[in-house]
């Protein structure tokens, strides 16, 4: 299986769908099935049941309809190159053994 080139918190835009064009940051990454989590986009509704009804006072989850992000293709997301907020493709460059990421329009490394 081919390693993921998007990570956690990183900051991505999404090139194909009916979100096109947002940008967000990646909440979480499902490399088994080659999909990311972005923060407020791809919201699907969820009908979720009340958790412990006993403690919904403190703090258990209250029931019914929830929006919550849904996965979005690995292919449907390009990186946003933090030096001109443009998409990017991801290189990796190994230096002294070490794998760095890098952004393939300008070059400059990035962070994590």
């Amino acid at each position: 299986m081919k390693r993921m080139r998007i990570r956690k918190d990183d900051r991505v835009v999404v090139i194909g769908g009916k979100d096109r064009g947002k940008t967000g940051r990646v909440l979480r990454t499902d490399p088994k099935r080659r999909r990311v989590y972005v923060e407020g986009l791809n919201i699907v509704k969820r009908h979720q049941r009340p958790r412990s009804l006993k403690d919904t006072q403190r703090g258990g989850e209250a029931g019914g309809i929830i929006d919550k992000e849904g996965p979005i293709d690995i292919s449907n997301v390009m990186l946003v190159d933090p030096s001109d907020n443009k998409p990017t493709r991801v290189g990796i460059v190994r230096e002294g053994g070490q794998r760095k990421r890098v952004a393939k329009r300008t070059g400059t490394e990035l962070e994590g």
